[in-house]
């Protein structure tokens, strides 16, 4: 391109990086956590095997797409074509609410990013060299945007639909080595195909699951356009009628290119330690911290408090009385009700019956979210945990936690990702210990990886 970087508008900036961006730029630290979270969105794949959302997808992948094909899809080990892997590999992985988070960004990056780039690197045959370095690039690409589009947009708008398009695009465009014009024609296409609303969660409806099958779905496919000449919009994220002007009213174009290849999303990138909506675990984990620092049983009990900041209560305010499983997830008062009376809130945990559970439920009526200015005000680059704890002796107490279980700042070890693979493996079922040990072993091994094709065995 002939601008200058002091001329070139974000967009172009940010695609300019995209398309240069190479393995070998790439701190040790972001190589190493790409595959921690590689192996992680795996493993959630995998556990939504026989989800219904992911079925229903999946014969819609047989009914207009080919028998037979390059890439995989990871719960049923059938065979399609990249596009239609990507659409459904990506709703599985974001089924059973055990994939990563971008707390600044408020964006779920794992479960867009590697669905389309694993498509379509089996399709092409690409090194796990080139697939960290496509991944890493889908991150950059989709955490700026969902900082860029900012709170106001994550309102109405699932972040991880919108930004996820464009994150999905850059990551399949950087395995099909695009130039710098041909990633900003990806990213063009990518962004006037981006969607995704919150109102499904009043209806308990299943679009959460169609925001990130499509996210990676049509970021392959703007992917695939641009390197077939398809022009996209220059300027789609701060344009007059692009993405920041339609879905936001206060976008920050400075966010898309700040820090450029100095900071690294990836490493600012959270694991979920509970199974639910990230909103609920920073005062699930001050609840459990309270209840241990004072060997509080949840029967001595009597009214839960969280503070909270606002998107808290507009994702979860909507879910009172929670009826499916996929739901509970969002209910603070289940999620509470199950680390308390449980001990966890893990993917085990959440089942029918404990929906129908009347000491889940009693507890689940006596917990309530308010807003607090601090949380909020530290929100969304820090997600603070406190509670407010009524005893039935009459006593009240707070506890708060400032770093939840799964931030940068208190991770997940190698071994604790291993274990969490291996119980969301098992709850899935259909994969043997054997299979996980090696899909563990590659995702160790995955710069050293030839190719990334036949991860889990044809059945």
């Amino acid at each position: 391109m002939s601008e200058t970087t002091a001329t070139r508008n974000q967009t172009q900036q940010l695609a300019s990086f995209l398309a240069n961006l190479r393995y070998e730029d790439l701190p040790d630290e972001a190589i190493e956590r790409t595959k921690d979270f590689f192996l992680d969105w795996a493993a959630s794949a995998v556990a939504s095997r026989g989800a219904r959302p992911v079925e229903a997808l999946e014969s819609f992948a047989e009914a207009m797409g080919p028998g037979d094909g390059p890439s995989e899809i990871l719960p049923s080990r059938r065979r399609t074509s990249p596009l239609f892997a990507a659409l459904v590999n990506a709703a599985s992985s974001h089924v059973v609410e055990q994939d990563d988070v971008h707390n600044g960004a408020v964006f779920h990056p794992a479960t867009v990013v590697f669905p389309a780039a694993l498509a379509a690197a089996q399709q092409t045959g690409a090194s796990g060299r080139d697939f960290v370095a496509a991944c890493v690039a889908g991150y950059e690409a989709g955490v700026r945007v969902g900082a860029f589009l900012g709170r106001s947009h994550y309102k109405v708008f699932h972040t991880t639909g919108t930004a996820g398009t464009i994150a999905a695009a850059a990551a399949v465009s950087h395995l099909l080595k695009a130039g710098e014009e041909t990633m900003l024609h990806s990213l063009g296409s990518a962004g006037t195909q981006a969607a995704g609303l919150w109102e499904f969660l009043r209806d308990a409806a299943d679009s959460k699951q169609l925001h990130t099958a499509k996210a990676a779905a049509d970021g392959l496919l703007a992917a695939y356009l641009a390197r077939d000449g398809f022009t996209g919009a220059r300027r789609i994220l701060e344009g007059a009628q692009g993405m920041g002007a339609g879905m936001s009213s206060a976008a920050d174009p400075e966010k898309l290119t700040e820090g450029l290849g100095e900071r690294w999303a990836v490493l600012e990138t959270s694991f979920k330690f509970h199974a639910s909506c990230r909103h609920t675990h920073p005062a699930a984990d001050a609840l459990l911290r309270g209840m241990h620092e004072r060997s509080l049983t949840p029967d001595k009990i009597r009214h839960v408090r969280a503070r909270v900041h606002a998107a808290a209560i507009d994702v979860l305010g909507p879910v009172t009385d929670p009826r499916t499983i996929h739901q509970s997830k969002f209910s603070m008062g289940f999620v509470l009700a199950l680390a308390a009376l449980r001990g966890r809130a893990g993917i085990t945990e959440f089942t029918e019956e404990a929906l129908g559970d009347p000491e889940l439920r009693a507890f689940h009526d006596g917990v309530e979210m308010v807003l607090d200015p601090e949380i909020d005000e530290a929100y969304p680059e820090r997600w603070i945990g406190l509670v407010e704890v009524e005893t039935t002796d009459g006593e009240s107490f707070a506890s708060r936690v400032d770093v939840p279980k799964g931030d940068p700042g208190n991770t997940l070890s190698r071994e604790e990702i291993e274990e969490k693979t291996r119980r969301l493996a098992e709850y899935g079922g259909g994969t043997s210990p054997e299979e996980v040990r090696s899909v563990i072993e590659r995702a160790w091994n995955l710069e050293n990886e030839e190719d990334l094709r036949d991860l889990l065995p044809a059945r």
